[in-house]
C-alpha cells in the first residue's frame, strides 16, 4: 500500500530551517492498522500529512499503491485524495450551521453524487455509526463523541481504501475514548481498510496491529500490538455494530 524511501520534510520558522521529518524509511501493508506514537511536535502530523497526499516531502519518496506522489502533477494528486484517502482529525472539523446529515453528504458533493443518493448514503453511514436517530441535529446539539461519529461518516461515505485520523481521540474524556477506538476498530475489521492512526496516548497506540514511534523526525516501528493480535484486517465476519 506505502513505501516511504528517505523521506524527508522542512520548512522555514522565524528564519530557520527546521527538520520535521529526517529521512523515514516506512512500509504500510493493505489493511493493516498502524499507530504512529510519540510526543508532540516530533513529526507524526507531518507525516500523516504526507500520507494523504496534502503536501509533498523536501526529499525521499512517498509511494502510494505503486504511485510516487511526489512525482504526481497536483491536479492527479487531488483527484487521488478525493478518491482514496479519509481523514479524521481531533478537532472534528464540521460546519456548525449544517445537520449531521449534511455534514457527512458535503464529502459526496465533488463527486457529482446527487441530491436523493447523497442523502441516502450519508443516513446509511450516520446508522452505520449509530447516529441515524442524530441525522438532523447540528454539531452543537452533539455530544463530542458523538461529533467524531459523525466526522467518521463523513470521512468513510465516499468509501476510501485508507483512513488517516489524527489524535481522533485528544479531545475526549476516557470513556469516550475506548468507544471511537471502538468504532474505528470495528470498521477497520468490517471493511478491511487501511487505518493510519497518530497518537501521544499509549493505550491508544496498543490497541494498533503494529506501532512506529516518532522522535525528532525519525521513526522506530515495532512489532503487532497485543490487543488486536490474532484478528487480521477484514476477518471479523457479520455486520459492524458500534460500542
Amino acid at each position: 500500500m506505502y513505501e516511504l524511501v528517505n523521506v524527508k520534510k522542512s520548512f522555514e520558522k522565524r528564519g530557520r530551517q527546521v527538520k520535521a521529518l529526517d529521512g523515514v524509511d516506512l512500509t504500510i501493508g493493505d489493511g493493516e492498522f498502524l499507530a504512529v506514537r510519540g510526543p508532540t511536535g516530533q513529526g507524526k502530523s507531518t507525516l500523516l500529512v504526507l500520507l494523504g497526499g496534502l503536501d509533498r516531502a523536501t526529499e525521499g519518496r512517498v509511494i502510494f499503491d505503486g504511485r510516487d506522489l511526489g512525482a504526481m502533477r497536483e491536479v492527479e494528486v487531488a483527484s487521488l485524495r478525493a478518491r482514496a484517502f479519509g481523514f479524521v482529525f481531533q478537532t472534528f472539523n464540521l460546519l456548525p450551521t449544517l445537520s449531521a446529515q449534511e455534514n457527512v453528504e458535503a464529502a459526496l458533493v465533488p463527486f457529482g453524487v446527487r441530491g436523493p443518493e447523497r442523502r441516502r448514503r450519508a443516513l446509511a453511514a450516520l446508522e452505520e455509526l449509530g447516529l441515524g436517530d442524530r441525522a438532523s441535529h447540528l454539531p452543537s446539539e452533539l455530544s463530542g463523541g458523538q461529533q467524531q461519529r459523525v466526522a467518521i461518516a463523513r470521512a468513510l461515505v465516499k468509501e476510501p481504501q485508507v483512513l488517516l485520523a489524527d489524535e481522533p481521540t485528544g479531545n475526549l474524556d476516557e470513556d469516550t475514548r475506548g468507544e471511537i477506538m471502538s468504532v474505528l476498530e470495528g470498521l477497520w475489521r468490517a471493511r478491511g481498510l487501511t487505518l493510519v492512526i497518530v497518537t501521544h496516548d499509549t493505550w491508544v497506540a496498543r490497541r494498533a496491529q503494529r506501532v512506529a514511534v516518532m522522535r525528532a523526525g525519525r521513526i522506530s516501528v515495532g512489532s503487532r500490538g497485543p490487543d488486536t493480535a490474532g484478528t487480521p484486517a477484514g476477518a471479523a465476519g457479520g455486520a459492524f455494530m458500534p460500542a
